[in-house]
Order: structure tokens, then sequence, then C-alpha cells
């Protein structure tokens, strides 16, 4: 995911921020088309308005900005020009769990969730991930307390890697909210002195902030220490910052404030 560029000001609560604002500023195009091959996605046209980024609509229209960004090649910097239309892959199961009585809800059909959904996911070993994404966050932020990250900072990585959502396996076999490779949860059970199950959401967080914290210590510098975390600590120190990777501190550090 990418970029914030305004600031949001006054007691707003995260979750109303980054998750309840969504579709209602221009109803009429929450309808789209289904996007072949991709289920539980629909394609949605947006003419792009002045102050608008990637990140901004991503999160209004429930889309993973990385997939926007993709989607619309918009680069490595996701620069958005006012007047351009793009296409927003809007996740349907994410604005009808957020939004089931809005009027300006998708209306393509979406793929049915199986009834043996939760069976599925506690087969898989998925513990706790029931928990909303309010109760993540405030789970996250006990975290970073505890372990000493900055706790905006662990917000905003979390929210990146997975909104703030615990079942969740990348192709690359990443787990959970802070999308956790198996061997670095291997690692970060050392500093804990424990195993860390990743399928349970608060070992995944422990986790994910425990290396946040591991990273900060080796790099010195948020920038260096958030790419490291996308790119892999070895891999700053021999190349420096990868093109994507500098896309992805700028999404992480523009969430980071807005929070």
């Amino acid at each position: 995911m990418v970029l914030f560029n305004r600031p949001v000001t006054g007691p707003v609560v995260v979750a109303a921020a980054l998750v309840l604002t969504v579709l209602t500023s221009a109803p009429a195009q929450a309808r789209g088309r289904p996007w072949p091959g991709h289920p539980d996605r629909i394609l949605v046209s947006h003419v792009v308005r002045p102050g608008e980024t990637a990140t901004g609509l991503a999160v209004r229209f429930h889309a993973w900005t990385r997939e926007l960004v993709a989607l619309n090649r918009l680069g490595p910097h996701a620069a958005l020009r006012v007047g351009d239309r793009i296409r927003i892959p809007v996740v349907v199961s994410a604005v009808r769990k957020h939004h089931p009585h809005r009027g300006a809800a998708p209306a393509a059909p979406a793929p049915a969730v199986a009834p043996s959904r939760a069976e599925q996911l506690r087969a898989q070993g998925w513990r706790h991930w029931r928990m909303t994404r309010e109760q993540v966050r405030h789970a996250l932020a006990k975290e970073a307390r505890r372990i000493g990250v900055p706790v905006r900072l662990a917000l905003a990585v979390g929210w990146q890697e997975s909104g703030w959502h615990q079942p969740l396996r990348s192709s690359a076999g990443a787990l959970g909210v802070m999308q956790v490779l198996p061997g670095t949860g291997l690692w970060m059970s050392l500093y804990a002195g424990r195993p860390l199950d990743l399928r349970e959401t608060h070992d995944n967080i422990t986790a994910g902030v425990t290396l946040l914290r591991v990273l900060l210590d080796e790099t010195r510098t948020t920038r260096r220490a958030v790419a490291a975390y996308y790119q892999g600590l070895g891999a700053v120190r021999r190349h420096g910052l990868y093109p994507d990777s500098r896309q992805y501190v700028a999404s992480v550090l523009a969430v980071r404030d807005r929070l």
C-alpha cells in the first residue's frame, strides 16, 4: 500500500479514520464489474480529484494499494494526476463486513463464503483470528509499548502488511497481521524466549513488533528499519533500498503520520 498526503486532525479514532470512511463521497462510483481471475474483487472506475493519493483511495474503497498501483501501472512513486481515470480493485467482502447496510456497497456478485470457513481456518491452525481491527490495533499498540517500538510505527507497518487482519498468508508464505515469514518467526522466538505461533494473533504481533525493534537497533534509522522489514536486513546493507522498498517506506511513513 502506498501514500496518504493529508493529516487527520482532531480526536479521530483510528478505526474510523482508516476503515469507516469508505465509498461515502462517491456513491455513484461504487458499482463496478468483476475482475477476472481475482475472486472477491470488483473494479470500480474513478476519476482522480485534487489531493487524492493511491493509499487514500485504497482505504476509502477498501482496496489493497499494491493491487491498485499494479493494476493502473502507477510506477514506483504511485503518482496520480488529477483527471486521470483509474480502476480501483475493491475487496467486496471487506466492504460488506464493515458496511453491511450501506446502499453504496458494490452491486456486482461476489463468491459466496463457504459456511465451513471458520472450521477451515481452525483446521489450518489459525487462532484468535476473529479479532476485530480495533482489537488488533489495541494489541499492536500494547505490544509496541511493551517492547519499546514507536506505537504509530508498529500500527502503520501492521496496516500496510495486512490491514490489521490475521488469517492471511502471502504467496511467499508470510503469515498474519505482521506478515512474518516462518523462518523470521523462529528467529524472533529467540528474542521472545519462547516459541511463537505465527497463526496466533498475539504471537504474530509479538514477532512482528520484536522484528521492528531489532531492525531499529541494527539500522539506527526509521526509514532503513522499515525498508529492512520489507526487503530484508542483509539486502538493505548490501544494496541499499530497492525502488519498491522506497515505495513501501513512503507508504508506511505516510500511514504513520496519518494515524
